[in-house]
């Protein structure tokens, strides 16, 4: 019954909002500076909130396939964005169905490639994407963060972007050079922290506070707390069942916490919002696919 209930507040939500006049989609890209942070699963979460929310969103991968979204969510990609830059596919035959109001983009050899498109292959790739104007509120880009990540590509083509932290010291202390890496190489100075696999409040806030004290001593950086999200053994059955948690158990403390970071970035300030449609921030991205951070290690 809980389940009808969301659902129909979500459609009536969409309702609503299908007759007002809607800004260009908001582009997040999530990174870390740590594998293992528990990001991808992070994202598809996020993505379920935001949907519940009345956004539509679409996520775009650079993961690879044993270890992406699609994976997390029990499907299978026939096809990705390579497909379309070939021209062997539209975009919309590429994109797959997620869960209620989400799509996916399997992106991560057609992010690669970027560097090496053709003029008319650019214009071809522009093109395709400004045919999703209209149809995505959210973009939530999921970044690989090992091997040839394009962390820096996606994250200078995007509005805002998210680091994820644990309370590992390994997190925080990649976390730290992604964040100075981008801000002293290439002048990006606002960033979403949000605060992952922690046992409480407290305890998110405490590790915020103190990347935020180190980041605001050295760096010339602007913070601004995301949210956490907590431990959960009912976010990680959802996990082992291919489902998000909000859909799944939808009275989970992670559940609770999904809904109050899906709130919290519908909310953020955002001082580098670009201008136009999904079109545009592809341009950004073909401009920035030759900057790489290859076996980014810290």
């Amino acid at each position: 019954m809980t389940r009808l209930i969301l659902q129909d507040q979500a459609a009536g939500l969409r309702n609503l909002t299908s007759y007002q006049k809607r800004d260009p989609a908001r582009v997040f890209t999530i990174a870390g500076g740590k594998s293992r942070v528990g990001k991808t699963s992070l994202v598809v979460n996020l993505a379920a909130a935001l949907a519940q929310n009345g956004q539509r969103v679409l996520l775009i991968d650079e993961n690879p396939c044993h270890n992406n979204i699609c994976t997390s969510l029990g499907l299978q990609a026939r096809f990705d964005l390579l497909h379309v830059i070939h021209k062997d596919k539209r975009l919309d035959q590429v994109l797959l169905q997620g869960p209620e109001n989400i799509t996916i983009l399997s992106a991560m050899r057609g992010i690669h490639a970027l560097n090496k498109l053709n003029p008319l292959e650019q214009d071809w790739l522009v093109k395709s994407f400004s045919e999703l104007t209209e149809s995505v509120d959210i973009m939530l880009i999921d970044t690989a963060m090992t091997g040839t990540t394009h962390v820096l590509p996606l994250s200078l083509a995007s509005e805002q972007v998210m680091i994820v932290i644990s309370g590992s010291a390994a997190s925080i202390t990649g976390a730290y050079a992604l964040i100075k890496i981008m801000s002293q190489e290439y002048s990006k100075q606002h960033f979403l922290i949000l605060v992952n696999k922690v046992e409480s409040e407290t305890e998110a806030l405490m590790i915020y506070q103190n990347l935020y004290r180190v980041a605001r001593q050295y760096l010339s950086v602007s913070l601004e707390y995301a949210g956490y999200v907590e431990s959960d053994e009912q976010l990680r059955s959802a996990t082992q069942l291919c489902k998000p948690v909000i859909e799944m158990f939808p009275a989970s403390q992670a559940a609770i916490c999904f809904r109050h970071v899906a709130e919290n970035i519908l909310r953020s300030t955002c001082p580098d919002k670009y201008s136009g449609g999904m079109d545009h921030f592809m341009q950004r991205l073909i401009m920035t696919s030759h900057l790489s951070m290859a076996n980014f290690t810290v």
